[in-house]
C-alpha cells in the first residue's frame, strides 16, 4: 500500500505518460476511428506500458479502436511460456501467442563475437508484419520510447554515417503495414517507474541483452552521462528531431542547393517600386 506522498507522486507518473502517448497520437493521427491496433507485446517493461497505457486511453477515446495484443515466441532456451498468456488472461483482451523457432537461425547465422540484434529483428518484423494483415489489423505498434529514437539518431551518425533516427509513424517498406510508436514522447525512466509500480511480470531478453559491447549500449551510457551533467539534453536532442532545417544540413537531395541564387536584383526592383510611389 503507497503512503500519501507515494501515490500523489504516482498518479503524476500515470497522468504524464497518458498526457505523453495522447499528445504523440493526435501529433502523429496514429490512431484513427475504426482503426484495428496490433500492439506487440514482448514481455519487457516498454511494451507492457504501452498496451497499458493504450487500454486506458482506449476507455475515454471521443473514437473507437481495437487493441490486440500480439506477442512472438521466438523459441528462446528457457522462455517462460505461461508468463504472457496468464497476463493477458487477467485483461480481458484479444491476444495471439506466435510461435517461430528464429533463435535457432539467429545463434546459427551469426558469426560468434557478433550482435543478433539485426538479423533477430528483421525475422521477428517479416513474422509480425504477415500477421497483421492476416488479422485486418489496421496499425502495427511498437513500443519504442523517447531515449530509443535518440539513440537510434546516434546510432546511425556514428556507425552509419547518416542522420535518421525511428519516426514516430512509419509506413513498412512493403507498404502493406503502418507502424505506429505511441510512446514517442515518453522518457524511459518514466516506464521503468511506470513497470514497477504496476508490477509488470518483467521476461528478460536472454539473446541480444546477454551480450556484451553492444553499440547501443555504448550509446545508451553516453547519452546517460550527458544527461546527469546536463539534464535535459536528451529532451533537447529530442526536440531537435522534430525542427529539421534542411537547408542548415548538407543533403542535395533534400535541399537544392545547385540552383541556389542571389536576390539582390529582385530585392532592389522592389526599392525602385516602392520609391516610385512617393515621387
Amino acid at each position: 500500500m503507497l503512503n500519501k506522498k507515494a501515490q500523489l507522486e504516482a498518479n503524476k507518473l500515470q497522468k504524464r505518460l497518458r498526457r505523453n502517448v495522447g499528445s504523440a497520437i493526435a501529433d502523429y493521427n496514429m490512431i484513427e476511428e475504426g482503426d484495428r491496433v496490433m500492439v506487440c507485446l514482448s514481455g519487457g517493461k516498454d511494451s507492457y506500458a504501452m498496451l497499458d497505457i493504450l487500454i486506458n486511453l482506449q476507455r475515454s477515446a471521443p473514437i473507437k479502436f481495437e487493441l490486440v495484443a500480439v506477442n512472438l515466441d521466438q523459441k528462446q532456451p528457457g522462455f517462460p511460456t505461461d508468463v504472457l498468456p496468464n497476463y493477458l488472461d487477467s485483461l480481458d483482451i484479444e491476444y495471439h501467442i506466435l510461435e517461430k523457432d528464429t533463435y535457432s537461425i539467429v545463434t546459427s547465422k551469426v558469426p560468434e563475437n557478433k550482435t543478433y540484434c539485426g538479423l533477430c529483428s528483421r525475422l521477428r518484423r517479416g513474422t509480425l508484419y504477415g500477421f497483421a494483415q492476416k488479422i485486418s489489423a489496421t496499425k502495427v505498434a511498437l513500443g519504442h520510447h523517447r531515449d530509443d529514437i535518440v539513440e537510434t539518431l546516434f546510432l546511425n551518425m556514428f556507425y552509419q554515417g547518416k542522420l535518421k533516427a525511428m519516426p514516430p509513424k512509419l509506413l513498412a517498406d512493403d507498404k502493406q503495414n503502418m507502424l505506429i510508436r505511441p510512446l514517442a514522447y515518453c522518457r524511459e525512466s518514466d516506464l521503468q517507474a511506470l513497470a514497477e509500480l504496476r508490477q509488470f511480470p518483467i521476461i528478460p531478453c536472454n539473446l541480444c541483452g546477454s551480450q556484451d559491447g553492444l553499440q547501443r549500449q555504448v550509446i545508451k551510457e553516453m547519452l546517460q552521462a550527458w544527461e546527469r551533467q546536463y539534464p535535459g539534453r536528451i529532451d533537447s536532442i529530442f526536440n531537435a528531431i522534430k525542427n529539421v532545417s534542411p537547408s542548415q544540413l548538407a543533403d542535395t537531395a533534400l535541399f537544392d542547393f545547385v540552383d541556389l541564387q542571389l536576390q539582390r536584383q529582385r530585392e532592389l526592383d522592389a526599392d525602385v517600386k516602392i520609391q516610385s510611389l512617393f515621387l
